[in-house]
């Protein structure tokens, strides 16, 4: 079923001409939103206001487009994508053999003639040996490594989903900012109508100068609330640069129409993905095998490690040419562990605390996470029944009002105060119909961000 509220909704018969070409004033053909259960289309005619007049060198920014932008070149996003990149290469580093160390020697020269045919025991010697760590050590360091850098790749994952959130978030508060500026140039238009038609009647004796002047005052507050949004949107547009990777002061286009749905989403189902689909538990779940696996790696620290060589000496023949035999040697040595209690224990302790560190982070960010969907799925909720109220029951009846009021002030039984009270009242529920159809995607940004897939379909 499709709900629809545009012009033909608002427009009523009147029996003066001048309410009729308020009205038309008002809700001009261009201005037409469709609601459905699932799909929402809002479509404008024209562009910004005069305040933001349109640029034709500047592409408009399409939200895909600006998802597209900041996902190729946020620095940010950029910075963590190389430091994942830096830890992938570290577990063939950790599983690997130190590096083998090779010495060369001159062995018992004698100083006073640095003969090397002098004496018996003076030789040319060249050893190499090779540190080898307890077995399972190297294996375990392997596997801490392995699982520290998918947890950075999680952590990419992570960060993309945050900066997607971003760059929707303030997107659609852009195209709330166009909205209500747009709307408040049409106010500004009805406004002025209503000064006419009170300098109209005032001057035919059927009017009073409060009137007038009461219309020109809350005309200029318009104006005043049209200089505070157009400030926040410069200073959004900066921001919004930023994440994208432009300059602060590049204009940001915002198309005037948008298509999108209200999907139907329900606690319990979102509850259930969270832990398959968020990247942020499975970065915690690998943090947490390496974690166990530093553990055993503190244990096996209670083993020695091993150093292996060997060697090989070279001997001059005698100043009479009697041969001398070379000389081979092999080494093996290890390390002791006999400062257990203060270092190795105490290494064990260390590790055993920081896996319990990460088993309550898991469960706290479950916690939060939980809690996160459990808030956004209420406001989602409540945002899309009042974006509903507003189009379906307060929009029409405020209008209605208005179409009354207005006819009844043509022939001076209605009170001026009355229909710009009313006019006022209408012209801030359309102001909240935008808000609250953006806060919508503004909670849908979050929630898909919370659960780690695009929630804009049911």
């Amino acid at each position: 079923m499709f709900f629809v509220l545009c012009p033909r909704l608002l427009r009523r018969a009147f029996p003066l001409r001048v309410a009729v070409t308020f009205w038309l004033a008002l809700f001009t053909p261009g201005l037409c939103f469709h609601i459905s259960t699932g799909t929402i289309r809002v479509s404008w005619a024209e562009a910004l206001a005069e305040s933001l007049p349109a640029r034709t060198d500047e592409a408009i920014l399409t939200l895909d487009l600006a998802i597209e932008h900041a996902l190729s070149g946020n620095p940010g996003l950029v910075e963590i994508k190389a430091r994942a990149e830096s830890m992938a290469a570290i577990p063939s580093q950790a599983g690997s053999l130190p590096d083998p160390t090779v010495n060369f020697d001159m062995l018992n020269v004698p100083t006073r003639s640095f003969d090397l045919r002098q004496e018996d025991m003076t030789m040319m010697g060249m050893s190499i040996s090779q540190a080898i760590p307890f077995p399972g050590k190297l294996a375990l360091r392997e596997k801490i490594a392995e699982q520290e850098a998918l947890a950075a790749t999680d952590s990419v994952d992570e960060a993309r989903l945050r900066l997607v959130r971003e760059v929707k978030k303030n997107w659609w508060q852009l195209f709330y900012y166009d909205r209500a500026l747009n709307l408040l140039d049409e106010t500004e238009r009805v406004f002025q109508q209503l000064i006419d038609i009170t300098q109209a009647k005032y001057k035919v004796g059927k009017g009073t100068q409060q009137d007038v002047l009461l219309s020109q005052l809350e005309l200029s507050k318009l104006k005043d609330e049209k200089l505070s949004l157009i400030s926040m949107r410069h200073a959004l547009s900066a921001r919004f640069n930023a994440l994208l990777d432009r300059v602060p002061e590049k204009p940001v286009q915002i198309p005037g129409e948008a298509e999108f749905k209200l999907p139907v989403l329900t606690e319990s189902a979102l509850q259930d993905k969270v832990l398959q689909i968020r990247p942020l538990f499975a970065q915690h779940r690998k943090m947490l095998d390496a974690a166990l696996a530093k553990v055993d790696l503190a244990k096996q620290d209670f083993y020695p490690d091993f150093t292996v060589g060997a060697g090989y000496a070279f001997r001059q023949n005698t100043p009479t040419g009697q041969t001398r035999s070379d000389f081979a040697n092999l080494q093996l040595s290890m390390n002791i562990p006999i400062y257990a209690d203060r270092k190795q224990a105490k290494a064990v302790d260390q590790r055993q605390s920081e896996l319990l560190q990460e088993q309550y982070a898991l469960q706290d960010e479950h916690h939060k996470i939980r809690a996160e969907i459990a808030v956004k799925t209420a406001e989602y909720q409540h945002a899309k029944e009042k974006l509903l109220l507003l189009e379906h029951e307060i929009i029409p009846q405020a209008q209605q009002t208005v179409n009354s009021l207005l006819a009844g002030y043509q022939v001076s039984q209605t009170n001026f105060t009355d229909l710009l009270r009313t006019q006022l009242s209408l012209f801030q529920y359309q102001t909240q119909y935008w808000q609250a159809l953006v806060n919508t995607q503004e909670i849908l940004a979050e929630l898909s961000a919370e659960v780690g897939e695009e929630l804009s379909h049911d």
